[in-house]
Protein backbone atom coordinates (compact mmCIF):
# COMPACT_ATOMS: atom_id res chain seq x y z
CA UNK A 1 0.00 0.00 0.00
CA UNK A 2 1.07 3.18 -0.60
CA UNK A 3 0.35 6.31 1.22
CA UNK A 4 0.20 9.95 -0.64
CA UNK A 5 -0.05 13.41 1.50
CA UNK A 6 -3.61 12.80 2.08
CA UNK A 7 -4.44 8.94 0.85
CA UNK A 8 -3.73 5.19 1.51
CA UNK A 9 -3.87 3.30 -1.87
CA UNK A 10 -2.97 0.49 -3.78
CA UNK A 11 -3.65 -1.08 -7.16
CA UNK A 12 -5.27 -4.50 -7.58
CA UNK A 13 -5.41 -7.37 -10.57
CA UNK A 14 -9.10 -7.83 -9.73
CA UNK A 15 -11.56 -6.00 -12.75
CA UNK A 16 -13.45 -2.89 -11.20
CA UNK A 17 -16.64 -4.00 -10.68
CA UNK A 18 -14.87 -7.01 -7.74
CA UNK A 19 -13.36 -4.57 -6.96
CA UNK A 20 -15.90 -2.52 -5.38
CA UNK A 21 -17.46 -5.38 -3.98
CA UNK A 22 -14.85 -6.59 -1.74
CA UNK A 23 -14.68 -2.85 -1.27
CA UNK A 24 -18.16 -3.32 -0.08
CA UNK A 25 -17.50 -6.30 2.21
CA UNK A 26 -14.53 -4.67 3.90
CA UNK A 27 -15.92 -1.82 4.99
CA UNK A 28 -18.94 -3.56 6.32
CA UNK A 29 -16.11 -5.66 8.48
CA UNK A 30 -14.88 -2.64 9.77
CA UNK A 31 -17.63 -1.31 11.23
CA UNK A 32 -18.46 1.34 8.32
CA UNK A 33 -21.65 1.94 6.42
CA UNK A 34 -22.09 3.45 2.93
CA UNK A 35 -23.97 7.06 3.12
CA UNK A 36 -23.23 8.26 -0.46
CA UNK A 37 -21.88 6.62 -3.35
CA UNK A 38 -21.35 8.74 -6.65
CA UNK A 39 -20.46 7.11 -9.95
CA UNK A 40 -18.36 10.13 -11.17
CA UNK A 41 -18.26 7.84 -14.98
CA UNK A 42 -21.62 8.10 -15.54
CA UNK A 43 -21.95 11.93 -13.63
CA UNK A 44 -19.50 12.89 -16.46
CA UNK A 45 -21.41 11.53 -18.76
CA UNK A 46 -24.62 13.04 -18.40
CA UNK A 47 -23.35 16.50 -17.47
CA UNK A 48 -20.60 16.75 -20.27
CA UNK A 49 -20.71 14.14 -22.78
CA UNK A 50 -17.56 12.74 -21.58
CA UNK A 51 -16.77 9.15 -21.20
CA UNK A 52 -14.08 8.16 -18.88
CA UNK A 53 -12.62 5.18 -17.14
CA UNK A 54 -14.96 3.70 -14.40
CA UNK A 55 -14.99 5.96 -10.92
CA UNK A 56 -16.52 5.38 -7.95
CA UNK A 57 -16.28 6.94 -4.70
CA UNK A 58 -17.74 5.66 -2.03
CA UNK A 59 -18.72 7.63 1.08
CA UNK A 60 -18.21 5.61 4.36
CA UNK A 61 -19.02 6.57 8.26
CA UNK A 62 -18.61 4.48 11.19
CA UNK A 63 -20.89 5.36 13.65
CA UNK A 64 -19.38 5.14 16.35
CA UNK A 65 -16.21 7.24 15.65
CA UNK A 66 -17.86 10.21 14.18
CA UNK A 67 -19.80 10.48 16.93
CA UNK A 68 -16.47 10.38 19.27
CA UNK A 69 -14.90 12.79 16.66
CA UNK A 70 -18.36 15.57 16.35
CA UNK A 71 -18.63 14.91 20.58
CA UNK A 72 -14.84 16.88 20.23
CA UNK A 73 -15.16 18.99 17.12
CA UNK A 74 -18.61 19.66 16.31
CA UNK A 75 -17.13 21.30 12.94
CA UNK A 76 -15.87 18.07 11.53
CA UNK A 77 -18.91 16.63 9.70
CA UNK A 78 -17.63 19.24 7.02
CA UNK A 79 -15.09 16.64 6.67
CA UNK A 80 -17.18 13.80 6.73
CA UNK A 81 -17.62 10.83 5.37
CA UNK A 82 -14.91 9.21 4.92
CA UNK A 83 -14.06 8.89 1.23
CA UNK A 84 -13.00 5.54 -0.73
CA UNK A 85 -12.75 5.60 -4.44
CA UNK A 86 -12.46 2.60 -6.41
CA UNK A 87 -11.64 3.59 -10.40
CA UNK A 88 -9.67 1.98 -13.14
CA UNK A 89 -7.14 4.04 -14.96
CA UNK A 90 -5.21 2.87 -18.71
CA UNK A 91 -6.82 -1.07 -17.35
CA UNK A 92 -5.83 -0.89 -14.03
CA UNK A 93 -7.86 -1.13 -10.92
CA UNK A 94 -7.43 1.03 -8.13
CA UNK A 95 -8.35 1.46 -4.57
CA UNK A 96 -7.59 5.06 -2.30
CA UNK A 97 -9.20 5.98 0.90
CA UNK A 98 -8.62 9.19 2.66
CA UNK A 99 -5.66 9.08 5.54
CA UNK A 100 -8.10 10.44 8.18
CA UNK A 101 -5.06 10.87 10.47
CA UNK A 102 -3.86 13.34 7.57
CA UNK A 103 -6.61 15.06 7.13
CA UNK A 104 -7.90 15.70 10.88
CA UNK A 105 -4.21 17.06 11.48
CA UNK A 106 -5.36 19.64 9.65
CA UNK A 107 -8.30 20.90 12.34
CA UNK A 108 -5.45 21.20 14.90
CA UNK A 109 -7.04 19.70 18.05
CA UNK A 110 -5.20 16.96 19.62
CA UNK A 111 -8.09 15.70 20.71
CA UNK A 112 -8.87 14.05 17.40
CA UNK A 113 -5.23 12.28 17.43
CA UNK A 114 -6.66 8.74 18.23
CA UNK A 115 -10.17 8.51 16.68
CA UNK A 116 -8.08 9.78 13.80
CA UNK A 117 -5.44 6.89 14.13
CA UNK A 118 -8.48 4.25 14.61
CA UNK A 119 -10.25 5.33 11.00
CA UNK A 120 -6.56 5.78 9.27
CA UNK A 121 -5.86 2.21 10.67
CA UNK A 122 -9.61 0.67 9.47
CA UNK A 123 -9.19 2.08 6.44
CA UNK A 124 -6.02 1.07 6.09
CA UNK A 125 -7.12 -2.40 6.28
CA UNK A 126 -9.71 -2.22 3.97
CA UNK A 127 -7.72 -0.75 1.44
CA UNK A 128 -5.29 -4.14 1.60
CA UNK A 129 -7.83 -6.75 2.11
CA UNK A 130 -9.55 -5.74 -0.69
CA UNK A 131 -6.85 -5.16 -3.01
CA UNK A 132 -6.53 -9.15 -2.63
CA UNK A 133 -8.43 -11.29 -4.29
CA UNK A 134 -11.07 -13.13 -1.81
Amino acid sequence: MLATSYTLSTTTSQPFETAVERVRVELKAEGFGILSEIDVQATLREKLGVDEEPYLILGACNPPLAHQALTVEPELGTLLPCNVVVYQRDGQTHISAVDAERMLSIVGNDSLASVAAEIRAKLAAVVERASNPS
